[in-house]
C-alpha cells in the first residue's frame, strides 16, 4: 500500500476548474463567525464541484489570509458572492428558481438519509451559535437534520457542510 503522488490523483488546475460543468448547488453561509469554517466550506465545495457560496452578514470573504490557509487556495477556483443579508441572498436564489433548504434542526425537519437532494438547490448553514437566522426560515422550502445519537446536539458548521455536500454530490454526481 502506498499513498498516490500529486500526479497520480489527477486534480484540474485553477483554470481547468472554472470552465468544467459544475452541481446547480448553492452553499450560503449565513453569518458564520470563524474564517477557518469559511475557508474549509471553500475547500469542500471545490472537491465536490458546487457552484457558488454565497457569503453573508457577518462571513467573512476572500482575499483574507485566514481563509486561503484552511481553503488551501479553494478560494480561488470557487465562485463566491456576498449578500448584506441572507434573506438578499434568498430572494436572489428564488429569482432564479432554487429550491432553498435550511440545514438546521427545527419542527418537521427530514432527516438526511430521507432527503431527495433536487437538481437546483441552496443550502443554508447558519452561524455556529446561533444557528439559521429566524428571519430566514420564511424563504426555506424544507429543512434537513443529520441524525445524531451522542450527548451534544450539534456538529461543527464545517464538519455538517461537509456531510451534507457530499450527500448531495452523491445524490448528483450523474450530472456531472
Amino acid at each position: 500500500m502506498r499513498k498516490l503522488t500529486m500526479p497520480e490523483l489527477n486534480r484540474l488546475n485553477v483554470n481547468d476548474y472554472h470552465k468544467v460543468k459544475k452541481l446547480p448547488v448553492v452553499v450560503v453561509l449565513d453569518n458564520v463567525r470563524s474564517m477557518e469554517n469559511v475557508g474549509s466550506f471553500f475547500r469542500t465545495a471545490d472537491a465536490f464541484r458546487i457552484e457558488a457560496i454565497y457569503l453573508c452578514g457577518i462571513t467573512a470573504c476572500p482575499p483574507h489570509r485566514e481563509i486561503h490557509k484552511t481553503a488551501l487556495g479553494a478560494d480561488e477556483s470557487v465562485e463566491w458572492k456576498y449578500f448584506e443579508t441572507t434573506s438578499q441572498a434568498c430572494e436572489h436564489l428564488k429569482e432564479k428558481g432554487y429550491k432553498i433548504f435550511a440545514v438546521e434542526q427545527i419542527e418537521n425537519s427530514v432527516k438526511l438519509d430521507k432527503f431527495t437532494t433536487p437538481e437546483k438547490s441552496a443550502y443554508i448553514f447558519g452561524n455556529e451559535v446561533d444557528g439559521v437566522d429566524d428571519a430566514v426560515l420564511k424563504y426555506c422550502d424544507q429543512a434537513i437534520e443529520i441524525p445524531q445519537e451522542g450527548t451534544k446536539h450539534s456538529l461543527n458548521v464545517s464538519i455538517t457542510g461537509g456531510i451534507i455536500m457530499y450527500h448531495v454530490f452523491n445524490d448528483l454526481r450523474f450530472l456531472l
